[in-house]
């Protein structure tokens, strides 16, 4: 079902907003504050990404100084010493001047060699992002994850609700036979205990269904930060085939799952990291211009305006710039070891998922001949207790049986779908999810 949420009354009065699946994980992309937050981080990094396109842009920079100085100039008078001691000069002559300056100075430096460093910087920024959109599809798949379980936990909860109170109202209409019955002459009071004591433990496991079922709507309601009770639309579902070749969740596993993507782009930050290191090694070359604007203020050495280019290069660095290389390449190491290792990992996690739902497929189609098999044998037990051809235990038997394969076949539809949900997720996948859902060839609706 798709469209708009479709408002149940409660039982209180208040409406219940019901959700299909599709329309659920909406909501949860919509309201997540770890969604928002990685939403921000990827901003974050693309915007550090977009400022390193800029680095081959020259640097303008503007100066302004006020300052005073004094300046002392000695001129020799050479030749003409004997002229000037004539008229009472010293030789040499000094002079000296004493003011207050301003410098409004503009300065432009255009990178034109940097041995590598921008294209390492700039790769790196590029790394970042793929990074973060990496952790973000993660989150985003993990508390999809987290929705499956949550969601069909509260059908599976609803279903064993159903079921419980069918077992209480059978055990019930059992112990109305059994004490008719007995006041006939035709059941013992032992048989008709028998049937209290079996109807008032149905009573406590239907209590029990009760309050597991309010504690999984919280859980519900919390994910989708609703305020209130989510009434889910969709039912458990089970495949009655399998969903696809092992291999092909291997291979698809590998290519698109986001923890692999996150390590591809810390090794690649690895990678710019050892070139960032290996051009501190390298020479620098560059272009500069600048301009005075305020001349009159000049210094006798100052120029009005100059242009050039320049080289730059460190010969001895505290930094112990080889140390620095070897670092960041025992980090790359340490990445791609890491990557090796995740890819291993997710290849094993994707043949336990697979398998995991392909056993809880089988089960849940195992339990149908059983459920029916129950079922007949509560319809003959009840009908031979009435004529006195079966114990009131026979019946009770029968009853927690039937009820009994009920829930386990429930419950292997909510493994299944949540098996299915993390296999999708550890193959990178869980958009798929509903796609597999609408496919479903047994659903199990709450009435």
């Amino acid at each position: 079902m798709s469209g708009a949420a479709i408002a149940q009354p409660a039982p209180d009065g208040a409406a219940v907003p019901a959700l299909d699946w599709q329309q659920s994980q909406q909501r949860l992309e919509q309201v997540s504050d770890a969604l928002a937050a990685a939403d921000a981080s990827v901003r974050n990094k693309q915007d550090l990404q977009d400022a390193t396109r800029l680095l081959r842009l020259p640097e303008i920079t503007g100066e302004v100084r006020r300052l005073q100085f004094q300046k002392t100039l000695t001129l020799p008078l050479g030749s003409l010493a004997p002229v000037a001691e004539a008229f009472g000069i010293d030789s040499p002559l000094q002079f000296t001047e004493r003011d207050w300056r301003t410098r409004p100075v503009v300065t432009a430096v255009l990178p034109l060699y940097t041995g590598g460093l921008i294209p390492a910087a700039q790769q790196a920024a590029a790394g970042a992002t793929d990074q973060a959109s990496a952790e973000r599809e993660s989150q985003r798949q993990s508390l999809s994850v987290q929705l499956v379980q949550a969601y069909f936990g509260q059908r599976l909860a609803e279903q064993a609700v159903d079921v419980r109170r069918e077992v209480r109202d059978g055990l019930q209409r059992h112990l109305d036979d059994a004490m008719k019955l007995e006041r006939e002459g035709f059941a013992t009071r032992a048989q008709r205990l028998q049937a209290n004591v079996a109807r008032d433990k149905a009573e406590r496991e239907y209590q029990k269904s009760l309050n597991d079922l309010q504690t999984l709507k919280a859980a519900l309601a919390t994910l989708l930060r609703s305020g209130g009770d989510v009434r889910p639309l969709s039912p458990l579902f089970v495949h009655r085939a399998p969903i696809g070749a092992l291999p092909t969740f291997e291979r698809d596993a590998q290519a698109r799952q986001p923890q692999i993507a996150r390590l591809r782009a810390l090794v690649a930050q690895a990678e710019q990291g050892v070139r960032v290191q290996q051009a501190k090694l390298k020479p620098t070359v560059f272009l500069f211009g600048q301009y005075d604007f305020r001349r009159r203020d000049e210094m006798l050495t100052d120029p009005d305006w100059a242009f050039g280019i320049g080289l730059k290069y460190t010969f001895l660095s505290p930094t112990s710039r080889p140390a620095q290389i070897s670092a960041a390449r025992a980090q790359q190491d340490q990445a791609e070891a890491g990557l090796r290792e995740a890819e291993n990992q997710v290849t094993l996690g994707v043949r336990k998922a697979w398998y995991e739902l392909d056993t809880a497929r089988q089960q849940f189609l195992l339990l149908d001949s059983s459920i029916e098999q129950n079922r007949e044998n509560l319809r003959l037990q009840e009908l031979a207790f009435r004529e006195g051809q079966a114990t009131s235990l026979d019946v009770i038997d029968a009853r927690l049986g039937l009820g009994g394969a009920q829930v386990e076949r429930a419950q292997a539809a909510y493994q299944y779908d949540v098996a299915l949900a993390q296999l999708l997720e550890i193959s990178g996948q869980m958009d798929r999810y509903e796609e597999f859902r609408r496919r479903g060839d047994e659903v199990i609706a709450h009435e």
